[in-house]
């Protein structure tokens, strides 16, 4: 059986970074360590004036193709991945596909290009896409593009402003990957619900208690579906668990359920029953809202073993590095946490080949998946070659005025086009303008 996965991948983030607790925090009247601490962000990025969903998935993906030495003629689609979209018609991938061939002496005409929406968990829905198209056979030899590119932008004085980012992950699914192979096993948990929506509108309403409720409703049910098909599980399984990220606080609630979830019926939980007891069985009580009580306390007293802390550390906490400083990517959420954990790894010399990922993500409205990922021989040289880190350091610090200027520009119902770049374009895709039919248009400066 041949085996498909993410051969290689590449970050862009937006140009610009808002400080949380040294500039956001003071202009809001609030405590800094209610964004450090609580939600768990040190700052956000943000596009500058020349940057859109469509600039910042070009230049990943031309980036990644450029390092690879891959050629239009190797990529047979183009799957972009966004709830940023900004035409009901045309898809994003062909607007990239454009901006690409703008730099390569050859076109994308032969390529299946689409655009996928399932708020923040279409990225990985493409990833499915693309993996099912070459396990099928029908790609004739050629890989697939996947692209997650948003901007997460809420209203001013929504309680989501101080989550929101901007940016990029494109990726390459190729048989035999040198950076991780997908398994065929998925759990879902999939309800029809109304968390997080935007009804023909740019900012999102949403009901924040209800979402994290339904996050982690339908986080338990993809894995005790991923359980049906892979088989009973254990917390050492896996080298690293990325979740879906708005915010690290959201992670901290729905990696501490699942941790409960695993270990039981384990030889963990009876090695942690003496320090503080055994999980509750429903059939121990007489109704539900007691056995959800005493449920709800041994959660409590759970995360406050060693065991768990020195998991969490290990296991959840590197996928978190990323998202603390450039906000909720949305789509590419879960896609940074996986390669933070793999940077992470990188960084303190972690011997990971043949080690495994369990992929948990999420997107509002709502459906999670999860499944899990095998990590390749050929990962070091590939996650070497990210320059995130060195973007992240030339950002452009925005003052809050500043920010406030830049949200009306990508504000959709403003026309703040007067504001100029805080960064000098180079080597990048950028907005260039209109055109005749209302349509963006684009330009590399080199």
């Amino acid at each position: 059986m041949v085996t498909v996965g993410i051969d290689a991948l590449e970050i862009h983030t937006g140009k610009l970074a808002l400080d949380l607790g040294e500039t956001f925090a003071p202009a809001q009247g609030e405590d800094p360590d209610k964004y450090r601490k609580g939600l768990g962000l040190y700052a956000s990025s943000f596009p500058d004036a020349h940057e859109d969903i469509v600039t910042m998935g070009a230049n990943a993906a031309y980036r990644l193709l450029k390092r690879k030495g891959l050629e239009p003629a190797d990529i047979g689609r183009i799957d972009v991945a966004t709830e940023s979209a900004f035409d009901n018609s045309k898809p994003v991938s062909t607007y990239i596909a454009g901006c690409l061939e703008q730099v390569f002496d050859s076109n994308f005409h032969h390529a299946n290009k689409g655009e996928r929406k399932f708020a923040c968990i279409a990225g990985t829905q493409s990833l499915d896409d693309a993996y099912n198209w070459i396990r099928a056979g029908r790609n004739r030899g050629r890989s697939a593009l996947v692209i997650a590119t948003d901007t997460a932008l809420y209203a001013r004085g929504d309680a989501g402003e101080a989550t929101q980012g901007a940016g990029a992950v494109a990726m390459l699914i190729s048989e035999d990957p040198s950076l991780l192979e997908l398994s065929p096993e998925q759990g879902f948990g999939s309800a029809d619900e109304t968390d997080f929506l935007k009804p023909n509108q740019q900012f999102p309403s949403v009901d924040g208690k209800r979402s994290v409720q339904v996050y982690l409703a339908r986080m338990r049910e993809a894995l005790s579906d991923f359980e049906s098909v892979s088989g009973s599980m254990h917390p050492d399984d896996f080298a690293y668990v990325p979740f879906h990220t708005p915010f690290p606080g959201m992670v901290r609630k729905a990696a501490l359920l699942g941790y409960r979830h695993i270990i039981r019926e384990t030889p963990i939980e009876a090695e942690l029953a003496s320090e503080i007891g055994r999980q509750p069985r429903p059939e121990a009580f007489d109704d539900e809202s007691t056995y959800l009580d005493a449920v709800r306390e041994y959660t409590d007293e759970l995360k406050t073993t060693d065991r768990y802390q020195q998991w969490y550390e290990a296991t959840i906490e590197p996928t978190l590095s990323i998202s603390r400083s450039v906000g909720n990517w949305y789509t590419g959420s879960v896609h940074i946490a996986r390669a933070s954990a793999l940077k992470h790894a990188r960084e303190t010399d972690r011997q990971l080949t043949g080690k495994r990922l369990l992929v948990a993500s999420y997107g509002s409205g709502a459906q999670a998946e999860i499944h899990a990922e095998t990590v390749q021989s050929g990962w070091q040289e590939e996650i070497e070659s990210l320059t995130i880190d060195e973007q992240l350091d030339m950002r452009h610090d925005i003052s809050f005025e500043e920010y406030e200027r830049i949200h009306d520009v990508h504000n959709h119902d403003l026309s703040a086009s007067d504001v100029d770049s805080f960064t000098e374009p180079a080597d990048e895709f950028i907005f260039d303008g209109w055109g005749e039919m209302g349509e963006r248009q684009y330009t590399y400066v080199e």
